[in-house]
């Protein structure tokens, strides 16, 4: 089984940061992308970032320039640095990944981790 794990959420003051965390367990071939999406009470899931294997990576623009994404594919990890963060980022936070669970078979698994809360106040 495939386990996602994140971390990071909490409290801060508009403007402060947060760094967000996702890790990833259990047996799998390989992951083809991971990404952070974010969705407040009574709204849709928005992509927040995503980024491939290969490190590219793509953004919302509402938190282009402020939010950044990257990954420690030796650990299986993704990252969500969150800097200059406003009342409006303010929403549950959930990775997911596409992953491969076997080399025998070309198959890819969306996988969601919990979700952590971020919340900012102005």
């Amino acid at each position: 089984q495939v386990q996602l794990v994140e971390s990071g959420g909490g409290l801060v003051q508009a403007g402060g940061s947060l760094r967000l965390s996702c890790a990833a367990s259990g047996s799998f071939f390989s992951i083809n992308n991971m990404g952070w999406y974010r969705q407040e009470p009574g709204k849709q899931r928005e992509l927040v970032a995503s980024i491939t294997s290969g490190g590219t990576t793509n953004y919302a623009d509402s938190v282009r320039g402020r939010f950044t994404i990257s990954e420690d594919n030796a650990k299986n990890t993704v990252f969500l640095q969150m800097n200059s963060l406003k009342p409006e980022d303010t929403a549950v936070y959930s990775c997911n990944a596409l992953i491969r669970r076997s080399g025998g078979s070309s198959t890819m698994t969306i996988y969601w981790g919990q979700g952590t809360q971020v919340s900012v106040s102005s």
